[in-house]
């Protein structure tokens, strides 16, 4: 059986690339007969004379046929992307069915990626990074251990002495502000020397980390994910590492101008795993697991997902998180040994860290990193549009997660608590995103978006259902 893909060199040429998929499958094409049955009735579209790889895929390797108990949801999909005439045949689909009681786990996408886009440069930082990645918890150690330290020498003191003291520090006021004036004008350089505007988002980011500071570590990182995962990857005969093998050079070849996409020797890696998950280490190993492919209902929310985590590598959000995180670490040293100093016992010093520890990750961290999820789903749209890719699907995604997890009966956890938007917010931002890609499609010189709208076909069947429920 053979895939044809098309593939554009340019927004106004392409070409067809022709690639065997999988000597072992022996199907002949089937014919399928033009139909419309009514929407409420299972709105079904048949084509003629389409090879029907796409769906054989779907059908046998990625639709749950098991159940929830209790509740239970029709979420059918019985208009299909093949992958192969991969995104531009769009009517070509078929049936697939996704049962809301599959077992399917809605974790966050675990997001691992980096690679540095540079456009400016900056001031050589007077400690090299990755001296400061390893010495990060030294950092605190010495902090808390002068804290300590002042505590205990300020014990030590005669009352006397301590009130000589307090008369210093009263006349030298005006040498202290100034001291201080100072550490904040050199972190200010500091920050503002080392800000990059973003080539393709054009936004600015501090950004004084780059690729080779992680490249021992990422290495380490990727020996042992392999070494955990050797049993359980699947080999490169596998339809279905064939199949995210295709979307990823199909997405890389339709934005190959975009800065840091060219760049990266990307690699992919497809893990027998029931976690809905994927991610892209720094050094462009993508790890998709076989979760992640039961529980998308076409190719193209599979090609919007594999674009969001294109989106985080080349957009550095790994080296502009430790970027900024350390940053605001080194800002933090003082509030760590001011804690230590102040508090009267070592208990309450660690009580006392341990609340500003909590609120830094969720005043900073946490809002930041879902800040940078937010971006990521812009740009992958964005990446999935230029790649001809059905970007109404991007939304359709995010619905079914939000479906799947009620019917599973997981608390939800708010969204300030998380490190990733909640899936509604995340579709209705796709929503808002999406007549831009639409237009970006166009641009492209893609085909033209299939009727009807599978956000329309989502909502409807959902609405149908629970009135039947």
């Amino acid at each position: 059986m053979e895939i044809f893909c098309c593939l554009r060199l340019s927004s106004r040429k392409s070409f067809a690339l022709k690639s065997l998929i999988s000597s072992r499958v022996q199907a002949s094409k089937r014919i399928f007969h033009n139909s419309a049955q009514s929407f409420q009735n299972e709105a079904i579209w048949h084509r003629k004379n389409i090879n029907p790889l796409s769906c054989i895929f779907f059908n046998r390797l990625y639709i749950p046929e098991s159940t929830h108990s209790g509740k239970s949801i029709s979420l059918k999909y019985e208009v299909c992307r093949r992958p192969a005439d991969f995104l531009h045949n769009q009517n070509a689909l078929l049936s697939i069915a996704t049962n809301g009681g599959a077992n399917l786990l809605p974790n966050p996408l675990h997001i691992m990626s980096s690679r540095s886009i540079h456009t400016s440069k900056h001031l050589n930082v007077l400690i090299p990074p990755h001296l400061w990645i390893l010495l990060k918890p030294a950092q605190k150690l010495f902090a808390i251990l002068l804290g300590r330290s002042l505590r205990k020498w300020w014990r030590a003191l005669p009352a006397n002495k301590q009130e000589l003291f307090k008369e210093k520090v009263k006349k030298n006021k005006l040498r202290l502000s100034l001291s201080i004036g100072a550490v904040g004008i050199i972190f200010s350089l500091f920050y503002f020397t080392h800000l990059e505007e973003n080539p393709i988002t054009g936004r600015s980011r501090l950004l004084f980390f780059k690729n080779e500071h992680y490249e021992l570590l990422t290495n380490v990182e990727y020996e042992n994910l392999i070494e955990e995962f050797k049993d359980i990857m699947l080999p490169k005969e596998d339809l279905r590492y064939q199949l995210v093998q295709m979307i990823v050079d199909h997405l890389i070849s339709c934005n190959g101008d975009l800065p840091g996409v060219s760049k990266i020797e990307w690699v992919v890696h497809v893990v027998q795993k029931s976690d809905i998950n994927a991610f892209v280490l720094p050094n462009g190993q993508i790890f998709v697991f076989t979760g992640m492919l039961e529980a998308v209902t076409d190719v193209h929310q599979l090609s919007f997902i594999l674009g969001h985590e294109l989106a985080h590598a080349i957009l550095d959000h790994t080296a502009e998180m430790h970027s900024l995180t350390h940053f605001l670490d080194f800002l933090l040293l003082i509030s760590i040994a001011m804690i230590w100093a102040i508090c009267p016992m070592d208990s309450l010093a660690v009580f006392g860290q341990w609340i500003q520890s909590t609120l830094k990750d969720f005043v900073f961290n946490r809002p930041f990193s879902r800040s940078l999820e937010a971006e990521a789903d812009k740009v992958g749209l964005q990446l999935a549009a230029k790649a001809c890719v059905d970007v109404r699907a991007s939304s359709v995604f995010w619905k079914q997660m939000e479906i799947l997890e009620s019917l599973q009966g997981q608390a939800r956890t708010p969204e300030w608590l998380s490190t990733h938007p909640s899936h509604q917010n995340r579709a209705d931002h796709l929503d808002r995103l999406i007549p831009e890609a639409i237009k970006l499609r166009e641009k492209c010189n893609c085909p033209a978006l299939p009727f009807p709208d599978p956000r329309l076909v989502f909502d409807s069947k959902h609405f149908l259902q629970g009135t039947v429920d």
